[in-house]
């Protein structure tokens, strides 16, 4: 199995390259042209969707879930010109944190 933030930096190339693409051949490139609001709608979408997978029990159907909402989400970092090894570092360096201390800390 290759590297997470392998496969995350190759996604997010290939979402790169959707943004350019023809919307009628590209499903990310149709997120792209309907723009942020359907892109956030997608993220909204698939939360509730595998919120309910995990609630069903159902581990394959929360993996698939996990992955449309991984995916609608790296759409959502592309659009806002952000990278997904931003995020990554973000929880590196949260790491060995307390979760409750480090949201104190977070500067509003």
């Amino acid at each position: 199995m290759a590297n997470s933030d392998d496969i995350l930096a190759r996604v997010a190339e290939v979402l790169e390259t959707r943004k350019s693409a023809d919307p009628a051949s590209s499903y990310a490139a149709s997120l792209y042209a309907k723009g942020l609001e359907a892109i956030l709608k997608k993220i909204a979408e698939e939360a509730v969707e595998t919120v309910l997978a995990a609630e069903r029990g159902n581990n394959p159907d929360l993996i698939h879930e996990i992955a449309d909402l991984w995916f609608h989400t790296l759409v959502l970092l592309s659009h806002k010109e952000l990278h997904p090894s931003q995020v990554l570092e973000e929880l590196q360096s949260r790491f060995g944190t307390s979760g409750i201390a480090e949201k104190a800390a977070r500067k509003r």
